[in-house]
């Protein structure tokens, strides 16, 4: 009998499951881009992904895919894992505290894309029975060799923590209606994008500064309502602005090393500032009200 027990456990853990769009917090079921996820073991998982061919975001005209594709579906995991393998409760927050990310251009490459994930959760902080903290190490395979790499830390808050730290910026609603006028885009090619709403820079004073674009009404940005900038906004911004600073070379970013200090809010200017630093990488920053809210190291390569 306990060897049966344990062989139908065993096989219980293993067997894939579904993925919906309520557990990778998308409101558009088409960009649940994760299909199925498993246990292999406590604290070990894999999930299975399936890229869209051609997609307004994160394609580009030659039909490559874009690399913020690849922290999309890697972010996709942490909702899905919390709330299927470990019981977080909708409705909790999960706040990014760093990101590191490194892949190979040829995950990038046009065609039909089947990505499988693995992912493994450590330094795990539990309080009053439940998961408050973890990093997950991701590993990202595409047609049987890993493509790409990252490790992520964020905390996990109960609403009413989060309410009580972010007090009236909590309202969704208000915080979007307050945002400030977006303001008029960089030339695409300047910043390795094809479509002029897809850029999040807007030239400032100076080379290597823009100011941020906050487009509420970008469906794939904002596909729900949030309350603070999106973490994934500013992947894109850091990425945008490294191929900027590097024209008139044309770039892929390869590698980012990021830290999310504190939240970007809608109703003021956010500064980006992109300088160089040994060859290939440029740091970028968020600023905000004088203060640095989000920094990335974005490493670079020749695009072909």
């Amino acid at each position: 009998m306990k060897t049966t027990v344990a062989h139908d456990m065993a096989r219980a853990t293993t067997s894939p499951r579904a993925v919906t769009q309520q557990l990778v917090h998308k409101a558009d079921a088409a960009e649940a881009l994760l299909t199925h996820w498993s246990r292999m073991a406590s604290d070990s998982f894999r999930g299975a992904a399936r890229w869209p061919v051609d997609h307004p975001f994160y394609t580009a005209l030659s039909g490559a895919y874009e690399p913020l594709l690849v922290s999309e579906t890697i972010r996709q995991l942490f909702p899905l894992l919390c709330h299927a393998a470990y019981e977080v409760p909708f409705g909790h927050h999960l706040v990014w505290e760093r990101y590191d990310c490194t892949l190979d251009p040829e995950v990038l490459r046009p065609g039909p894309a089947t990505p499988e994930l693995r992912a493994t959760c450590r330094d795990l902080v539990h309080r009053r029975g439940r998961v408050r903290a973890m990093t997950m190490h991701i590993e990202l395979v595409r047609d049987g060799v890993v493509r790409a790499r990252a490790r992520s830390r964020f905390t996990i808050q109960a609403p009413a923590v989060y309410d009580r730290l972010r007090g009236d910026r909590a309202d969704t609603a208000r915080a979007m209606a307050a945002a400030v006028p977006v303001p008029e885009p960089a030339l695409p090619k300047t910043v390795g994008r094809d479509r002029a709403a897809d850029v999040v820079l807007s030239p400032a004073d100076r080379p290597g500064r823009w100011q941020l674009r906050v487009d509420t009404r970008h469906p794939k940005l904002f596909d729900h309502p949030v309350d603070h900038v999106p973490g994934m906004l500013l992947l894109e911004a850091a990425q945008q602005a490294a191929r900027a600073v590097r024209r008139p070379a044309r770039v892929l970013p390869v590698a980012l090393e990021t830290a999310f200090h504190r939240y970007v809010e809608f109703d003021r200017p956010c500064w980006i500032e992109a300088h160089p630093l040994e060859t290939g990488t440029v740091r970028v920053v968020a600023r905000q009200d004088g203060e640095d809210r989000f920094t990335a190291d974005v490493r670079t390569r020749g695009a072909r």
